[in-house]
């Protein structure tokens, strides 16, 4: 008999649970709250934070290929965010929240990524630039590829569709790519497959070149 993918199942419950789960590995730890980000959380925070800094994940690469039906997309047209998916590496940056406000701003950011539990959080291992390179470890949310809303690869026909088409309750797909690839470049990184996507739109008259 052919084997079957399994799918991850999803839904509040399960987000409670990864809640409870981390917010209790974070407190055994006795550390500052930090979390690695890589997207949105790049320039949009919502949080006040101590300390950024730029820093590597190595064992997983930023992607734009998680289907939204609701922040950049809609169940008529889904669009895309980005995830952290196994493979590669990744560059972004690592906030440090004091311990006295993680406790409150870990419930609001699992509110804003984790509604239905699609990511899995996990706690990676990060290398600072500059400072000798400290090793730190901390919170990123990632995706399996077994999860329903990865899309697996997308060829540009399908890209360029959803970029000029897909749009949600945080405006369009085109608009987070390139914001993303701003917010990157204004810390002094670049992502080549982000800004070959931007390029992309750029060629077909949807954008103005970055």
């Amino acid at each position: 008999m052919a084997s079957q993918a399994i799918q991850i199942p999803h839904g509040p419950a399960r987000s409670a649970q990864l809640l409870q789960r981390t917010t209790a590995e974070w407190q055994a730890s006795g550390d500052d709250l930090l979390l690695f980000a890589y997207g949105s959380l790049i320039w949009r925070p919502e949080f006040e934070f101590a300390q950024a800094q730029r820093a590597k994940v190595t064992g997983f690469h930023r992607v734009l290929r998680m289907r939204s039906s609701v922040n950049r997309g809609s169940p008529q047209q889904p669009g895309l965010v980005l995830a952290l998916v196994s493979g590669g590496s990744c560059r972004g940056l690592v906030y440090r929240i004091p311990r006295a406000a993680g406790a409150e701003v870990l419930p609001r950011l699992w509110a804003r990524e984790m509604p239905n539990g699609v990511y899995e959080p996990r706690w990676l291992n990060c290398t600072a630039e500059g400072q000798g390179g400290t090793r730190l470890r901390a919170l990123a949310f990632t995706l399996s590829r077994q999860s329903p809303n990865w899309t697996g690869p997308l060829h540009e026909p399908e890209l360029l569709h959803i970029f000029q088409h897909a749009r949600g309750r945080y405006g369009t797909t085109l608009e987070y790519l390139l914001r993303t690839v701003q917010g990157l470049r204004e810390h002094g990184i670049r992502d080549r497959e982000l800004e070959r996507q931007a390029h992309l739109a750029a060629q077909h008259g949807l954008c103005a070149p970055l």
